[in-house]
């Protein structure tokens, strides 16, 4: 019994063409995750909730604008760094929603891994996930401030107070944006099942919030005004308000409009930055050991 031997040529060849390196993958990363929190190139089905949650927020601002067009009045029914934390609710909702979907199914199909072989790194996915989740939080809650902006214009009010709360906005919701990003993607990346993210977020930004808003009213109804202050430094929502309150010239949402002075407001700072920073170093712990 003879045994024969052959040989395939199966048209493998070496590539040629250009390598586009780590920038590459990683810029692209981004632009995916940043589409796909918005439902783009995915399902129709995934475009549903985070589309009405930006017509919420665009529609509650073409609202105002139409009112005070008409009306022909002087000001703005609310601040530019207002508007972000009367609409909070809205924002921790799209957070909740969407930070999960950035990373869990990553997680839940095990793919992390593939994205850690050559040429992207550990460091290149977490900053393209906190980069991307940050921008969509940040064009969610910046569009309606746009739309507010140009309102005013088209009402004549004044060009150089409209300009100045519109840019100390944009600085608000920049914040907000890393900060709420932040967070949302850490407790998200805690689980594989996205169900568990959404509760873990939602739990964060909105209980934090009634608990601490609970808490503030006891303190004010008992004139202890000072405690007011210190206690929004427990809630990622009361944060950004006391931040804007001592830096921005913002109107504090807070009982009594007791909000941070100066001094406060730099401890307020340092514990928005650490936390950014401390969701950062959180994320690339995790996925040390997921790449793993």
């Amino acid at each position: 019994m003879s045994t024969q031997t052959q040989i395939h040529n199966i048209g493998y060849r070496k590539y040629d063409g250009q390598r586009l390196g780590r920038a590459y993958a990683r810029r692209s990363l981004y632009v995916q995750s940043l589409r796909g929190a918005y439902g783009l190139g995915r399902s129709a089905k995934s475009k549903v909730l985070p589309m009405i949650l930006l017509g919420i927020m665009c529609a509650t601002a073409l609202i105002m604008v139409s009112v005070a067009v008409v009306t022909k009045a002087k000001a703005l029914p609310v601040e530019y760094t207002s508007y972000a934390l009367y609409m909070w609710l809205v924002i921790s909702l799209y957070v909740a929603s969407q930070a999960p979907q950035s990373v869990s199914r990553d997680l839940r199909f095990r793919t992390v891994p593939l994205y850690f072989s050559r040429p992207i790194e550990r460091g290149d996915y977490v900053a393209a996930k906190f980069g991307a989740m940050a921008s969509a939080v940040f064009l969610q809650a910046a569009t309606p401030l746009l739309i507010l902006y140009i309102g005013a214009l088209l009402a004549k009010m004044d060009f150089t107070d409209q300009t100045k709360g519109f840019a100390q906005g944009l600085v608000s919701v920049a914040l907000l944006s890393l900060l709420f990003g932040g967070i949302g993607l850490v407790l998200a990346a805690l689980t594989p099942r996205r169900g568990f993210g959404v509760a873990a977020v939602i739990a964060a930004l909105t209980v934090s919030y009634g608990a601490v808003s609970i808490v503030q009213g006891i303190a004010w109804g008992t004139d202890n005004l000072e405690a007011v202050a210190w206690l929004g430094l427990f809630s990622p929502v009361t944060l950004i308000d006391g931040l804007q309150t001592a830096f921005l010239g913002a109107t504090t949402m807070f009982p009594g409009e007791a909000g941070p002075g100066t001094g406060a407001g730099v401890v307020y700072l340092l514990t928005v930055l650490g936390l950014i920073a401390g969701s950062y170093g959180l994320l690339m712990l995790r996925y040390r050991k997921v790449g793993l």
